[in-house]
This record gives structure tokens, C-alpha cells and sequence, in this order.
């Protein structure tokens, strides 16, 4: 008899956990379809417009046929030196705009790509955990062995890479970094930068920064590049994307700059798996970059504002919150006694039980389990609402538990 077909997949899937977000997403797609009005938090999926005028200026360029082509694969000309003028205007560092700029298809996309190009079988790479799993599982699928430094103080996690380094053989090949960090909000100082830079040198080991949320700050507080460290363009490159900044992520921007030769393998990378960007959404990048200042300052205002009421309304709840000082999410410990469920379990509750979509800190994980990410993309009505919703499915777990019909396990 024959036997039925069977499909049988590569053995780095064995190494991909299931995907938790995926699964909150689902949840709350399901329930959507059945009518609920779920508020999601949990997503850092902007809901507020991009600049009316990028937008007016994709319209106008998508009707020019010629447009319609192939695009450059690496980026439009006009819109990399765009990129090189942003980072003279913004931080000082001097790119050219060629060779040392690449644009991406959202820096997902490039970071993924870079690591086919870096890594394989026996390498090792170093990133801060908890991480986005990008971070990780970009190293994982090509091959690479990652091990994570728990984020603590600039000095001890400096000196845990300076202590695997020593102790590694061979040593590290990448050291995978993200400030300002999704999902715990830490931030960077330009001296650890440029220790950083001083370690790379001496150990010999690449940088990644993902610098997704470089111009999402608040309180006075302004972001460093990693590229303002001297020295950092001879051993490292950082990633950038119009998601956040110009509230473009359905459209699909980003681009990495620094250090040549690694831009030059990602272009390889990219050259056998796409064609590069619409050129139309090329072109109204330059008109985010070029005239959108001011609507950063705007969002970012938006984003304080939710991110003081969402701090202000858990703390009334009797949560600890420290406050972000960059990104668009918080990172919350779960309390007592409700922190014995599990960040998995304690978000789908609250999808259940208060139609609120929450990320669970375990997705990052198993250093962020115990936390959720909230993120800041719901208007300050829906926000208000979220709270009261899981204020009172807190209540109905609270009077579940004191009656015996329900524990508070995993």
C-alpha cells in the first residue's frame, strides 16, 4: 500500500519555538471575526497615519509607469544620500551614501539577511535578553549558536562580553545589540557605545544595532547612535526603519548603515532573495526624511501622553511601573499574587476575560516571563477602557480564586 505523502521540513525549524505573538494575534483575530471589540495592546503596530505628505507623494508617483519596474535593489540614490544627510543632520556621523548605506525592506528583513551573510554552523552570537526574537532566531535559522546576556547595569553586561569573550573558543562573532530596547525600554549611553567599539576591536567581533525606535523619546531624552562612537563604522552597522518614526509599517522601509564590507554582503544576500522596494515608496521615504521632522515631535507627544495615562492607570492598580524614557511600549512586572500564572496565561486571560490583547514577556524569552509588553498605539479612550476592562477581569480572577474555582497556576 502506499504510503501517504509526508512533508518533512529542514532541521533549523526544530529549532524555532512556536510563535507567541502569532498565537495572541490569532486570539484576537478570532474573536474580532465574532463580533468583540478586542483593544489591542499588544502589537506595536501604529495606529495613527502616516505624514499626509508622504502619503500624497506615493499617490502621485505610483501612476508614472516607469515606476512600475524593477527598482534598485539596494535603494534609490536620491533616497540613500537622503539617509547620509539624515545622520550628518541628526548625529553628526558622515556617510557617503553609497556603498555604506543599503535600504531594506523594514530592518526585520535586513537583519535577518545580514545574518545568512555573517553567520553559519560554529559561530556564536551575543544579544541582550530578554530580545525581540528577531534578534535570535535570525542567528538560529543561519546556523549560529546565540547566547544571551541578561540586561542589567552598562558596566556588568559590558563585562559579561568581555568575560565570554575570554572564555569562549572560538570567540564570538557577533554581538547583536538593540537600545532603545524593545521590550525592556533600557537605553544606551554613548560611552558604552564606545566601549563597545574598544571590545570589537580587541576581541574581534561584529555589531548589530537595531535602532528601530531611535527618534521615539520622551522627556528631553535623545537617543545616541551607535555610529557616533568613533571607530564603530570599521566594526559594526545599524539598522533603522520608517515603521515607527513616520508611522509607516505597513509600508515596508528601513536601511542599514556603517561599516561597507558587511553592507556589501547583505546587498549580495538580497541580490538572490528580492528585488528591493516599490520605488514609489522609495521616493516618499525622501519626503519623510526631508520634510517630516516636525511630525515626529507630534507623535511622539501622542505616544507621551498615552504612555503617562497607561503608567498612572496600572499604578492605580496597584502595579510598579517605571516609566520609559524611549519606544512605544511598557515593560510591566506581574504582580502578586497573579505573576504565578505566567506571562502566557495571564495575557490570555485578559483576552478572554477583558478583550485586551497584551504581549506576553515570556515571547522575549524565558528571562521575560513575569512580564508583559503594552504597548502605546491604542487612542487614550481606548486606552482609559483597556484598564477599566482588566480592572474588573482582575476582580472576577480575584473572587474566582477566593472561592476555589480557579487556580493560579501556569
Amino acid at each position: 500500500m502506499e504510503q501517504p505523502f509526508t512533508v518533512r521540513f529542514a532541521e533549523r525549524m526544530n529549532q524555532l519555538p512556536p510563535y507567541l505573538f502569532g498565537m495572541i494575534n490569532k486570539m484576537k483575530m478570532e474573536k474580532r471575526w465574532r463580533g468583540d471589540d478586542v483593544i489591542d495592546l499588544g502589537m506595536g503596530n501604529p495606529t495613527d497615519p502616516t505624514p499626509g505628505a508622504v502619503t500624497e507623494k506615493l499617490c502621485e508617483v505610483a501612476s508614472d509607469p516607469k515606476i512600475h519596474r524593477y527598482p534598485v535593489a539596494g535603494g534609490m540614490k536620491n533616497l540613500k544620500r537622503e539617509i547620509a544627510l539624515y545622520y550628518d543632520r541628526q548625529y553628526r556621523v558622515s556617510l557617503t551614501g553609497e556603498e555604506d548605506v543599503i535600504c531594506t525592506i523594514g530592518s526585520k528583513e535586513g537583519i535577518s539577511h545580514l545574518c545568512l551573510a555573517l553567520l553559519g554552523p560554529g559561530d556564536t552570537v551575543l544579544t541582550p535578553a530578554p530580545a525581540f526574537p528577531i534578534h535570535v532566531y535570525a542567528a538560529v535559522i543561519a546556523g549560529a549558536n546565540v547566547l544571551r546576556i541578561p540586561l542589567g547595569s552598562e558596566e556588568t553586561f559590558l563585562a559579561q562580553i568581555d568575560g565570554m569573550c575570554r572564555s569562549l573558543y572560538p570567540p564570538p562573532k557577533l554581538l547583536m545589540l538593540n537600545f532603545p530596547h524593545n521590550p525592556t525600554g533600557t537605553l544606551a549611553s554613548r560611552e558604552f557605545f564606545a566601549e563597545v567599539v574598544r571590545l570589537a576591536r580587541r576581541y574581534r567581533f561584529m555589531v548589530i544595532n537595531d535602532f528601530a525606535y531611535s527618534r521615539i523619546t520622551y522627556d528631553g531624552y535623545v537617543a545616541p547612535s551607535f555610529l557616533e562612537a568613533p571607530g564603530a563604522t570599521e566594526v559594526g552597522v545599524e539598522f533603522c526603519s520608517f515603521s515607527k518614526s513616520y508611522n509607516m509599517a505597513g509600508w515596508r522601509l528601513g536601511y542599514c548603515v556603517g561599516n561597507t564590507a558587511m553592507i556589501g554582503g547583505l546587498a549580495k544576500i538580497k541580490g538572490y532573495y528580492d528585488y528591493g522596494i516599490f520605488s514609489a515608496i522609495q521616493v516618499a521615504g525622501i519626503v519623510a526624511m526631508r520634510d517630516c521632522d516636525d511630525t515626529i515631535g507630534e507623535q511622539v507627544e501622542v505616544y507621551q501622553r498615552r504612555r503617562d495615562l497607561l503608567c498612572d492607570g496600572l499604578r492605580k492598580m496597584g502595579w510598579e511601573v517605571e516609566t520609559p524614557k524611549a519606544g512605544m511600549f511598557l515593560w510591566v512586572k506581574i504582580p502578586e499574587p497573579y505573576n504565578r500564572m505566567g506571562s502566557v496565561r495571564f495575557a490570555v486571560e485578559m483576552m478572554n476575560r477583558a478583550n485586551v490583547a497584551l504581549a506576553p514577556g515570556a515571547g522575549f524569552g524565558i528571562e521575560g516571563d513575569g512580564y508583559l509588553r503594552l504597548a502605546l498605539v491604542e487612542n487614550e479612550n481606548r486606552t482609559s477602557q483597556a484598564l477599566k476592562q482588566m480592572r474588573r477581569a482582575l476582580k472576577e480572577i480575584d473572587a474566582e480564586v477566593a472561592t476555589g474555582t480557579l487556580e493560579l497556576t501556569p
